[in-house]
This record gives C-alpha cells, structure tokens and sequence, in this order.
C-alpha cells in the first residue's frame, strides 16, 4: 500500500511539473460565478452548439449582443472549452471499442507514454485513472483482429508499458454532454489550458 501511495504521489508531482514545462498550465484564472442566464445559454449549446445566437437571446430576453459576450466570457474563464462535430465510428467501419486500462513499470516516464499514445489513431481518449491500474484509454478498432494488432504489436511495446487489461464494450447504452440544470450561487474556477494544436 506504501509502494502503491508512493507511486501516485510521484507520479501526481511529474505530470504537474510537466505540464508546467510545456506550458499546458498557461494562468488560473480568478472564480468566476455563472448565473441563471449563463446556465441558460449552457442549456442551449450543449443540446445545439450551432443554435444561433439570436435564437439563445430571444429565449434568455437579452439582446445578441450580450449573449456573445457572455459565451466569450465563458470560453475565456475555460468553462466552454470548444465545440467540435462528432462522427459515429461505425459509419467508418470502426465497430469495435475497447477500453484499456494500462500500468507504468516508471512514474516518471508518464509523458513518453502519453506521446506515444498521440501517435495511435485509434486511441480517442486518455484518463488518468486511480485504482489498480494508472491510465484508462479508449480505443476504436475495425475488428477484434485489428484490436489485437494494436494491443500487441504497438500498445504493449511501449516502453515502460507494464501490464494491460481489456474491456471490449457491447453496447454503449447512453451517450450524452454534461447536463446543465439551474443551481443558485454557481461558481467556477480552472486553470486555462493552451495547447498547440496538433498536426492531422
């Protein structure tokens, strides 16, 4: 238990470190409180970020103008952090998701791993996970011969990857954004992450 404590504080401390180094932790940014009409306009985008702002002003009986303040303020204070298109994997092919919880051999080595997965089309998301294991990813894949591929041949030849287990999802049951509902004296407060945007 010692060890395993131990291994986490180590490793809590390199990606803090890191992150500072490579500027991931650009400032933190002071609490900001998000009101009834901020909670609204959340409402709004996270059913349709695409609905215009106009439409959000006359359901919020605020002008256009103000609701684009507030959604830049939002962005500013890393409360929105972006909007993007999503494509049903299956309709590329992609009909197999696995999840894949990863052990280190080396806290320290936490960054080489995680550049490493960058460079893995098929893993979508990284978590850093608490438990048995140290990191939890998603991985898309054509078929099961295609997930053992990336298992074998690219995953488990990193260096300092450890041990691996897999979890092969049957169904994803519910799929959907973070629910807003309308608390009172709702604040926020996050350090603003900028990241350089990766080639494609």
């Amino acid at each position: 238990m010692k060890l395993k404590t131990s291994f986490l504080l180590t490793l809590y401390i390199f990606i803090y470190k890191f992150a500072v180094k490579t500027n991931k932790i650009h400032t933190v940014m002071p609490t900001y409180q998000i009101d009834q009409i901020d909670q609204k306009i959340l409402s709004f985008l996270v059913k349709n970020a695409r609905m215009p702002f106009l439409e959000i002003a006359r359901e919020c009986n605020v002008s256009g103008a103000a609701i684009h303040q507030r959604v830049k303020r939002l962005e500013a204070n890393g409360v929105i952090t972006g909007s993007r298109l999503l494509v049903k994997p299956q309709a590329l092919g992609l009909n197999v998701c696995a999840f894949v919880s990863v052990s280190l051999s080396e806290a320290n080595k936490y960054p080489e791993v995680i550049e490493a997965f960058k460079k893995i089309s098929e893993i979508v998301e990284c978590h850093f996970v608490t438990g048995k294991h140290n990191l939890l990813i998603k991985i898309f894949c054509f078929d099961h011969d295609h997930l053992m591929e990336i298992l074998l041949n690219t995953i488990q030849r990193i260096p300092y990857v450890q041990q691996t287990e897999t979890q092969i999802s049957l169904d994803q049951a519910i799929e959907r954004q973070v629910w807003v509902k309308e608390y009172q004296n709702t604040s926020f407060s996050a350090s603003v992450k900028k990241r350089k945007k990766e080639k494609e």
